[in-house]
């Protein structure tokens, strides 16, 4: 006879215990998105400034300033894996940017070795190559060619990342974020959007695929009108379920000058030689 329900001595068969995984800049935009899509895969530790709203059983939350190195290695604890969101995520002053950006990265690295953590999935930026004109397809080893402070922090993470895997061999997965956004807002995006789901399906990648060594992958969806190219996203078994050429008809008109910077160039409004982002403001 076909059983049809499990023995009832099943709930006590052990099961394996979640990658733990710690979740920096949690509280922000991408960090709700990824808490919300990842809460099956990992045990999470979530740290930020701030305390994330809706904490939930599986989540556990310590928090941290990433400039502290005491207390990024405390929030650290325990962890397998990290992905890296937290910092300061537009343009700012070169003083705030290499503080938060730049410094609080390496704090991460340092804890990540010195706690034998296996991998740091990293979030990156199209602002690495935001020069790059969008007439041109480009892949993960181009010059980089940043486009603000901010770009140049991504760049100096990207670094960072390649260092501590080369001299520790600390797994490095850099993720070129471009648009998170629940949908395309203009024309630009789609080319540059990532979904929800899909930047949940890539970091749970960039954390579980094996032996990935140092990687760098766009951080985009399987848009049609992709600038950047989809090498590396195979080693990390990405298979992308949006295309951002299903609101084409919505936000395709929606554009600026052509004749702008921010119209000829990938990384768009940062390229602008006026833009400052949050400099000059709080926070």
């Amino acid at each position: 006879m076909n059983q049809t329900t499990p023995p009832d001595d099943f709930a006590s068969v052990p099961r394996p215990p979640k990658p733990r995984v710690l979740l920096t800049g949690a509280a922000g935009v991408v960090g709700s998105a990824l808490r919300a899509g990842l809460q099956g895969a990992f045990d999470l530790i979530l740290t930020d400034l701030r305390t994330p709203e809706g904490l939930e059983a599986h989540e556990t939350f310590r928090a941290a300033d990433l400039q502290n190195p005491a207390q990024v290695r405390g929030a650290m604890q325990g962890a397998q894996a990290v992905i890296h969101l937290g910092g300061i995520a537009d343009e700012h002053s070169y003083e705030r940017i290499r503080a938060v950006n730049i410094d609080g990265t390496q704090h991460v690295l340092q804890a990540a070795h010195e706690l034998g953590v296996r991998r740091v999935a990293f979030a990156s930026s199209i602002h690495t190559v935001g020069y790059y004109p969008r007439s041109q397809q480009i892949g993960p080893e181009v010059p980089v060619r940043p486009d603000t402070f901010y770009g140049v922090s991504k760049v100096a993470g990207e670094a960072l990342g390649r260092l501590y895997w080369e001299r520790y061999g600390l797994e490095f997965v850099a993720v070129r974020i471009c648009s998170f956004q629940p949908g395309p807002q203009d024309a630009r995006h789609l080319s540059t959007w990532l979904s929800p789901r899909d930047a949940v399906q890539l970091f749970r990648c960039a954390v579980t695929a094996p032996g990935v060594g140092y990687l760098t992958v766009a951080g985009i969806s399987g848009n049609t009108r992709r600038w950047m190219t989809p090498e590396g996203w195979d080693t990390l078994g990405y298979l992308p379920q949006d295309d951002a050429e299903a609101y084409a008809a919505e936000v395709q008109d929606r554009r600026g000058d052509p004749a702008s910077r921010s119209e000829t160039y990938q990384g768009g409004v940062f390229t602008e030689a006026e833009y400052t982002g949050l400099a000059g403001k709080q926070g």
